[in-house]
């Protein structure tokens, strides 16, 4: 209770440092496609850094405050990109032939600074993509079809999806990925870990992801996860998940 009381303390003192530019709007990419792999060297030559948000900080409202949004993409999601970068030289990784998805299945023979922070990264980028200001509150077509094949309604996908995150012991995420027999399955990793991991019991291929580390809801909802996360579905990136879920099928 100690540690979760000093981190919290923590998180709203960094919140209060961060400065009050709310109201920027993130770069918007001419293509979603251009973000599917997360494996393309940045300008500024750090293998697997940042993308620009596809909105503005605030633009998400219906779910995250403008002031959450900011502090998790600029500090905390940022820090696992430099972490990584850090890690990836000392570790010797040649990223020229290996992408980041590729790294997490063989993430066991790397320290645990990569594990973490390379998880940090693939997980906090598949985040952003899997929202958006204009969400269409649910998901059409073939994927929709797997959904209620898979597990039974929408609905009750809903309700499982909402017990992987809310049930998620401390910090992790919760995900919907498909796996090797193309079946949908959902399920929850802890701290930074993915389904793309060797050291993870859920394993597939991650199509929507949902951060529940405080840090992600902590300013508005304070203990209420289930809140968050129930708002969360307002502002779910269906589109882009129907293009993850075309790509493994």
């Amino acid at each position: 209770m100690k540690n979760e009381n000093t981190s919290r303390r923590n998180f709203i003192a960094n919140t209060s440092k961060a400065g009050l530019a709310i109201g920027l709007t993130a770069t918007v990419l001419p293509s979603l496609a251009n973000r599917f792999s997360f494996s393309s060297s940045a300008a500024d030559g750090i293998p697997y850094s940042q993308r620009p948000l596809l909105y503005g900080y605030k633009d998400l409202e219906a779910a995250i405050d403008a002031m959450t949004m900011e502090i998790h993409y600029t500090k905390h999601a940022k820090a696992y990109a430099t972490n990584l970068a850090e890690a990836i030289v000392a570790e010797k990784v040649d990223t020229k032939s290996t992408s980041l998805e590729a790294l997490m299945a063989k993430v066991s023979k790397y320290s645990a600074k990569l594990r973490n922070n390379g998880g940090g990264h693939f997980n906090h980028e598949l985040f952003w993509q899997s929202m958006t200001p204009i969400s269409t509150g649910k998901p059409a077509g073939k994927l929709l079809s797997a959904i209620e094949k898979d597990f039974g309604s929408f609905e009750a996908f809903k309700t499982q999806f909402d017990n992987a995150g809310k049930n998620r012991f401390g910090s992790g995420f919760a995900w919907l990925v498909i796996n090797n027999d193309k079946k949908l399955v959902i399920g929850s990793t802890p701290n930074q870990d993915n389904p793309l991991m060797d050291v993870s019991e859920l394993k597939g291929t991650p199509l929507l992801g949902l951060d529940v580390w405080e840090h992600a809801y902590y300013l508005r909802y304070q203990n209420k996860r289930a809140d968050y996360i129930n708002a969360w579905w307002n502002v779910v990136n269906w589109e882009m998940i129907q293009q993850r879920f075309d790509a493994a099928v």
